[in-house]
Order: C-alpha cells, then structure tokens, then sequence
C-alpha cells in the first residue's frame, strides 16, 4: 500500500446503535461513492470495505439476538 493510500485509509468506531451497518455510511462526504455494501462487522469485530477500504472496528459487547 502506498503512503498515500495509507493516508486516506479512515477507521470507523461503531456501535450496536449503529448496526446493521452499510458502507458508504450516511456521514460519508461522498455518499454514493461506490455501491452500498453491508458488513457484519459486530460477528468479526473489525472488517475493511472491499470498495474503498474504510476499516470498521465494533466496540462493546456482541449484540443480543438472533
């Protein structure tokens, strides 16, 4: 990964409030930027956009249900 593309790599703290979670997420500055993908990320903890490379990093305890 180049310097640049390490500069423009954004890590997003997430909640169980902000779950189901979907990127581009509706604060992204560009939100139609690439299509909309959904993560699990509050199964994996932390996972990376396949599209723009955003990393998401659940905090807090695995949501309850199903």
């Amino acid at each position: 990964m180049s310097a640049t593309a390490q500069q423009q790599q954004r890590t997003v703290e997430v909640t169980e409030r902000d779950l189901p979670l979907h990127c581009p997420t509706p604060s992204t500055p560009v939100w139609n930027m690439h299509p909309r993908v959904f993560l699990d990320v509050a199964k994996a903890g932390e996972l990376l956009c396949p599209y723009c490379g955003t990393r998401y990093v659940y905090l807090g305890a695995p949501p309850k249900g199903h």
